[in-house]
């Protein structure tokens, strides 16, 4: 009788997965992280040790049981652990790439200090991919039809939670997207390289086999208002997002050249503008790029732009590396394919030419003062240090507030001074009875992670109201 080969011994530290070669992904918009192999992940799994009190699991915003399915990763039972996931997630695969795992899960894993922790998001992302790949997913079950009907606004990732929720639990659910491809800050935000997009349409198309009704270019508050939704549905969840860009209100920003991170990622990741002239989405970076900014949106900005193959990109911002709020990940990434940090560094006017062009970023170095209101210490300009750098095109990626059409047209929606909807942080109840809202729109803009984490907490706060109402 053959004998089943023995498992791979697992690493003592933590296997940070293949990725692809930085010169030659500057070419390209595949994605970077290539991921585990089979032996690679069943060896990686191997280093959990599965403590009792499970402290990555109670990290995870939407509570994850990965103990339990890296257990099953371990032991080579990839559907089951694609089900364990599926459990509290019905979006692994997005999960996997984009969630800030050193945040939360890792952050609290106990070999993290001494051999860096078990890395939960690859190991997530490749039993998503594994099952994805292999037919063994499944729609989860949903209850019996209750009769109560739910809109949710926007196809992002919080409206996508709540709609997976509540279609489990026998609600019908109707998403509104006012875009031509579902997915919000998934399909329009984050680039190919960061997440493929037949991943996410993948994972929508999941919602679709629940029995999920999916309606695209709807702009509620727009081409409808929640007021005349109300007629047709019980509840209505709010999840718009954050797409309305923060300006530097730097003299000069009306100049041609000049994006907000938003058109310029929309234009690149969604519309394709990248294929030009194969698609008719035009595009424009010139020779030298810059990017103002230091978040992920501002990485994903200088990435793409890099692979629109400019001379240079350089990136401003106006503190240090160790305050970036971008994931270090990105960071890593980002410099491995050239792109040029300006620590420090502030644009303080925008330049053109005759015909109104950008033609160059007046820029004055900056050094770090007393703490503000975040406790980030406050950047503060050097006096005559003010210098220039060559600019045929600039993105800034300095923040984004709730989109407002919605607020504008909902009367009695009660907002706060960024334009956010306020809520009932425990449920997501708005100032008005049945409407709901998560994720950026509340928030600004946040991790797709949070916005999940709301949208399932106002699901469970929505079937309690209409449990109510059945009974």
């Amino acid at each position: 009788m053959e004998n089943k080969p023995k498992k791979p011994t697992p690493s003592i530290k933590q296997n940070h997965g293949r990725h692809q070669d930085p010169v030659a992904r500057r070419s390209n918009f595949d994605e970077v992280a290539l991921g585990f192999g089979l032996e690679e992940a069943v060896t990686e799994a191997a280093r959990c040790l599965n403590c009792k009190n499970k402290p990555c699991e109670l990290a995870c915003p939407v509570n994850v049981r990965i103990p339990e399915f890296v257990d099953l990763v371990h032991k080579e039972d990839l559907g089951a652990a694609a089900s364990k996931i599926f459990e509290t997630s019905l979006f692994p695969a997005i999960c996997g790439r984009v969630c800030p795992q050193e945040t939360y899960c890792e952050a609290a894993c106990v070999l993290k200090d001494r051999f860096g922790p078990v890395s939960i998001g690859r190991l997530e992302r490749f039993t998503a991919d594994y099952a994805r790949k292999n037919g063994l997913i499944k729609p989860p079950a949903c209850a019996p039809d209750t009769g109560r009907k739910v809109a949710c606004v926007g196809s992002g990732p919080t409206s996508l939670a709540v709609a997976a929720e509540l279609r489990k639990l026998g609600h019908a659910v109707t998403v509104f997207e006012a875009l031509h491809e579902f997915g919000g800050v998934l399909s329009y935000g984050i680039p190919t390289f960061r997440l493929p997009r037949e991943v996410v349409r993948f994972e929508v198309d999941m919602l679709r086999k629940m029995g999920v009704r999916l309606l695209k270019n709807v702009m509620v508050g727009k081409s409808i208002t929640i007021d005349e939704l109300k007629k047709d549905f019980d509840v209505i969840y709010i999840g718009s997002g954050a797409g309305l860009p923060t300006p530097m209100n730097a003299p000069g920003e009306d100049l041609v050249g000049v994006y907000s991170s938003n058109e310029f990622l929309t234009r690149v990741n969604l519309m394709e503008a990248y294929k030009f002239p194969a698609v008719d989405t035009p595009y424009y970076v010139g020779k030298r790029v810059v990017v103002v900014g230091g978040g992920n949106t501002a990485m994903d900005s200088a990435r793409c732009a890099m692979r629109l193959k400019p001379e240079r990109v350089t990136l401003l911002y106006r503190r240090t590396r160790a305050e970036m709020p971008a994931r270090g990940e990105e960071v890593e990434n980002a410099m491995e394919e050239g792109i040029k940090f300006e620590f420090l560094t502030a644009p303080v006017e925008l330049e053109g030419d005759e015909k109104g062009r950008l033609k160059r970023v007046k820029c004055v170095r900056m050094e770090l003062g007393a703490p503000d209101a975040s406790g980030r210490r406050r950047p503060v300009p050097q006096k005559g240090s003010e210098f220039y750098i060559e600019a045929d095109s600039l993105v800034v990626a300095i923040g984004q507030s709730p989109n407002p059409v919605i607020q504008q047209t909902t009367a009695g929606l009660s907002v706060n001074k960024w334009g956010g909807i306020i809520t009932e942080e425990a449920t997501g109840k708005t100032s008005l009875d049945g409407i709901y809202a998560g994720g950026d729109v509340v928030r600004g803009g946040a991790t797709v992670l949070l916005a999940m984490k709301d949208g399932k907490a106002a699901a469970r706060a929505i079937h309690e109201k209409l449990s109510a109402k059945v009974n």
